[in-house]
């Protein structure tokens, strides 16, 4: 069964573990989006239509990270199984020569995903991520114990119905420039806040969102083969410009282009950019 939204047709993945949720829209090589935590596929609404008029096939799930309507009770969520579920969408779809584009959390489960299972990837845009020791990064560091409190995470989505917190550092302050529509951030908030399942599920990706995953993937930096593109924003509040230097010295081919006037969310800030950036990284490397 399927719709249609903003993004193109809906459908979903019966994956081994999980279903997935998602949409898929025009035609030609294949470009799979991964959100970060506590967003979903909303994150992509301004940059797949205008990659897809371009030639290219978007595929953009919701992944099980707080904010997808269907739960993964029988999914193994720490970063390694999470990155595991990504795979397992390449593979139920069949897709080859993939271009993956991730932001924020999604490029810690990229880097994991880059280690342990590569075969059907093509080429990596990675849009300002956690990576290395920032895993969760500043101001984030304490959810994972906090997860481990009975009721917290229930509080913590409780509290986030209220506009002024969601301007706060520990809230979306800190991850983009100016304000994200109410709609938006009602859509990002909404699932977490309504179902217990789906609390359940966050609250165990949280439990085992540690940097220890991501100092272990870049441990597996040199067996990448395929070219990486790392986007940076300037001025980002969560992950210094250090962090995307040290990721372009150790991938084996990897640039960097950094982008003003954003914070860590560069879809919601600057789309239009990103979307030019992985435009021209994805013609500089198609497959002949």
């Amino acid at each position: 069964m399927s719709n249609t939204n903003e993004l193109g047709r809906t459908d979903i993945a019966h994956l081994p573990t999980a279903t997935i949720r998602y949409s898929d829209t025009g035609s030609g090589p294949p470009i799979v989006f991964v959100h970060g935590l506590l967003v979903n596929s909303g994150l992509w609404r301004h940059i797949v239509a205008p990659v897809a008029a371009a030639g290219y096939r978007c595929l953009v799930p919701d992944w099980p990270l707080g904010s997808h309507s269907i739960p993964a009770p029988d999914a193994d969520l720490t970063p390694t199984g999470v990155a595991g579920l990504i795979a397992d969408f390449l593979d139920h779809l069949d897709l080859h020569d993939v271009t993956i584009v991730a932001n924020d959390t999604g490029g810690a489960l990229t880097q994991v995903l880059l280690a342990h299972r590569p075969e059907r990837i093509g080429r990596v845009v990675l849009a300002a991520v956690d990576s290395y020791e920032s895993f969760l990064p500043q101001p984030f560091t304490l959810l994972p114990l906090l997860a481990r409190v009975p009721g917290s995470v229930r509080l913590m989505t409780e509290l986030l119905r209220f506009r002024f917190l969601q301007r706060l550092p520990i809230a979306l302050g800190w991850l983009s420039k100016r304000p994200i529509p109410p709609a938006t951030v009602d859509s990002y908030l909404r699932p977490s806040r309504e179902s217990a399942a789906i609390r359940a599920d966050l609250r165990r990706f949280l439990q085992h969102a540690r940097r220890r995953y991501t100092l272990d993937a870049a441990t597996r930096f040199d067996s990448v083969r395929v070219p990486v593109l790392v986007v940076w924003a300037r001025e980002d509040r969560l992950f210094p410009v250090s962090y995307a230097e040290r990721l372009v010295r150790d991938l084996p081919d990897a640039t960097l282009e950094l982008i003003g006037d954003s914070y860590t969310l560069i879809p919601e800030d600057q789309p239009e950019l990103l979307t030019g950036r992985i435009l021209e990284f994805t013609r500089l490397h198609a497959t002949p």
